[in-house]
């Protein structure tokens, strides 16, 4: 039986729980992934993914003093709703500067390198996941998509 370590990438692209979202989705975008594990120094405490940064997006509140105004009372609104409107849309560009602690998912489901990819696909099927840290120990070695299991069974197969 395919072990996870043989069809896993092998020391994943990661971001620290310190940085922004924008940091993360920067490196998303540069490495064509759709999530990252999150560490604390080496230790893996979490995952981020493009479905993450999606749903800080659509579930943001608006501001409780969201106040736009008409182009007709523009000329009357006083100066402190002016005030508020740039408190808002400075709220909106925060996005960006949030930290990944706050939008990560935790604790992360991870998989043992040594593990067969039928114990890897059931887990991810089970917690509806597109990608699981591998670890050995404590340690982050890799990571296994559902496209890398799908290519392994594909390989798996032929040299049978």
């Amino acid at each position: 039986m395919m072990k996870v370590n043989e069809i896993m990438t092998p020391d994943p692209r990661t971001v620290q729980v310190n940085a922004t979202v924008r940091d993360a989705a920067r490196i998303m975008r540069e490495c064509h992934v759709g999530g990252l594990p999150v560490l604390e120094g080496q230790r893996l405490v979490g995952m981020v993914t493009d479905s993450d940064l999606l749903a800080l997006l659509s579930t943001r509140p608006p501001s409780e003093d969201l106040w736009l105004p008409s182009p007709l009372e523009i000329i009357e609104v006083p100066i402190r709703e002016f005030i508020n409107w740039e408190k808002t849309k400075a709220a909106l560009a925060d996005i960006g500067i949030t930290t990944v602690e706050h939008v990560m998912s935790e604790p992360p489901i991870t998989i043992e390198d040594e593990a067969d990819i039928e114990e890897a696909a059931a887990l991810m099927l089970r917690e509806g996941i597109v990608r699981l840290p591998v670890m050995r120990g404590a340690t982050l070695v890799g990571i296994v998509t559902r496209s890398d299991i799908v290519q392994g069974l594909a390989v798996g197969r032929e040299s049978e």
